[in-house]
């Protein structure tokens, strides 16, 4: 354990660990499932909301970054699970208000780390735009034509190619900064810095099973944007509970009494 104002120690875990986020963040789910559901759907509802607005516009391309970039973005989004999480370990039922208005997230702290996952994510869709326009000379204004020149022509499978590589280079150093920094945040005596510098520790002493949790986690995200976003009304939620169990096998702190 630390003393205040140091570093946390950081937790060695095995492969199976990440399994065991989900199940234990499945059954915590089903622990408060009014809140945590109502919650999935707001989340599942946005997203619908302004992709539905891209492809009315012609822009599928856009629609596809959306889906893609969930996975940068996810976790800053994820303060009311992560809340619901903190408060069912305490023995509490979080309440609606409660993960919806999330009181230890109002603060400087967890605005700079929504900050510099924004200018990741806007990084992210300029690098993505530019592979795109590099690789083709049309705009497709319906996700079934961009679907074709992607996997269908040469020029798409190249633009796959390049932008798989460029984006999982992006999607893997948010992830390294933001894993465990941003449910670290709702504690309030650790700081933006020190959250991210534990994140990027956590991911240095356990390469191979946070591999597979990102893998995890962008496989549930991804096959949630191909329902539309609707199976998020689950999945998120979900997945917000089962890290704030990954954060609490990971960093070796003990839980802080707050209101």
């Amino acid at each position: 354990m630390s003393a205040p104002g140091r570093l946390p120690d950081v937790n060695r875990v095995g492969y199976g660990a990440p399994l065991r986020w989900l199940g234990n963040g499945w059954a915590d789910l089903w622990k408060a499932p009014g809140p945590c559901l109502v919650y999935g759907g707001f989340i599942a509802a946005l997203l619908s909301l302004v992709t539905y607005a891209l492809y009315a516009s012609g822009l599928a391309f856009q629609v596809v970054i959306l889906a893609l970039g969930l996975v940068l973005i996810a976790p800053i989004l994820a303060m009311g699970p992560y809340e619901a999480g903190r408060r069912l370990e305490a023995g509490e039922r979080p309440r609606l208000a409660q993960i919806f208005v999330v009181r230890s997230a109002l603060r400087q702290d967890a605005f700079f780390l929504g900050l510099a996952l924004f200018l990741v994510f806007s990084f992210w869709i300029q690098a993505a735009q530019i592979v795109y326009g590099l690789s083709t000379y049309q705009l497709h204004a319906t996700l079934p034509e961009f679907l074709e020149f992607a996997f269908n022509t040469e020029d798409g499978q190249r633009m796959l190619a390049i932008g798989g590589v460029i984006g999982g280079a992006i999607a893997f150093v948010a992830y390294t900064l933001v894993v465990v920094s941003a449910p670290m945040l709702l504690e309030l005596r650790f700081d933006v810095f020190m959250a991210t510098v534990t994140s990027v520790r956590v991911v240095m002493r356990n390469p191979g099973p946070m591999l597979l949790w990102a893998a995890i986690v962008a496989s549930l995200v991804l096959a949630s944007a191909a329902t539309g976003f609707t199976a998020l009304v689950v999945v998120f939620p979900w997945l917000g509970l089962a890290s704030w169990r990954a954060y609490r096998g990971l960093v070796a702190v003990e839980p802080a009494v707050q209101p």
